[in-house]
């Protein structure tokens, strides 16, 4: 939902007129760029709303959670068209019941919740998809939040990017960009502990984490230092090194708590292993 200063939302309802709309009534339509608590609403494009969910490769497994939901436009094509679970969750109590209404009348009531409340406010930890359209300044506001999602989170925003929070792709309507596509990282700051790296017992790598990439420094053996630099996506971890024989190699694994477990790329059925130093 697309947001705009309540100053300017203000200006909009004296030009286009009070509308004699009555809460919570079956006659309740939304006024396009109508003002609300922080940011007027905007409903998504049809093909947009499409795109979103599949650059978000939404399934039936999923928890979709539209952060300010209009209408309920996300949620409903999220259930009757993907098959996910969906809570939409909406500030304004107008638009809450409509979009209940029409959960109801698209047949998916049963799939997709309307929350009446502030996405500041609520807890929507448990969404596997985050979905919004919202200002580039709300979503730096919620990146904290993201970023404490589960690692693999998907997040998609329409029109608006995450400050310095670089997308993991870019959205396409029209061919033209229309939205960001982001996945939580794993939190792997800190020093590591590896072992199973070839030629070396023990490898030391000290990471500095930003968002999704992140740089390090290696000491193998406690006296050979490299500077690598390396890649999150979700919980999957990657960063490209050379070995003792000065070969380029790839590590790949996963992060889990204070432990990653992988491979390396070039060697099949090597193991390696990392546990994160206190």
């Amino acid at each position: 939902m697309l947001r705009v200063s309540v100053a300017a939302s203000l200006l909009i309802g004296l030009l286009s007129g009070c509308a004699t709309q009555h809460a919570g009534t079956e006659r309740y339509q939304p006024l396009m760029a109508q003002g609300g608590k922080d940011v007027m609403w905007m409903p998504t494009a049809n093909n947009l709303v499409t795109e979103m969910l599949e650059a978000a490769q939404v399934t039936s497994t999923d928890v979709v959670v539209d952060l300010g939901a209009g209408d309920g436009k996300i949620p409903i094509e999220a259930a009757r068209r993907f098959g996910a679970r969906a809570v939409g969750i909406e500030f304004n109590p107008d638009l809450a019941a409509l979009a209940r209404r029409n959960a109801q009348q698209a047949g998916v009531s049963d799939r997709v919740t309307i929350v009446t409340g502030d996405i500041f406010q609520e807890d929507f930890s448990h969404a596997t998809v985050v979905t919004l359209y919202l200002l580039t300044q709300l979503n730096i506001k919620l990146k904290p939040t993201l970023l404490a999602m589960k690692p693999g989170t998907r997040i998609v925003s329409n029109t608006f990017a995450m400050g310095s929070w670089e997308p993991d792709a870019t959205i396409l309507a029209d061919g033209e960009v229309s939205g960001f596509f982001w996945v939580v990282p794993a939190k792997v700051e800190g020093t590591w502990a590896f072992t199973g790296f070839p030629g070396w017992p023990e490898a030391q790598v000290r990471i500095k984490q930003k968002s999704q990439k992140f740089d390090a420094d290696m000491v193998l053996d406690q006296t050979l230092s490299r500077r690598i630099e390396g890649h999150l996506r979700g919980a999957q971890i990657s960063f490209d090194f050379k070995d003792d024989r000065d070969q380029p190699q790839t590590f790949v694994g996963i992060v889990s708590a204070n432990k990653i477990h992988g491979t390396i790329k070039q060697i099949p059925g090597s193991v390696v292993i990392a546990t994160k130093e206190q």
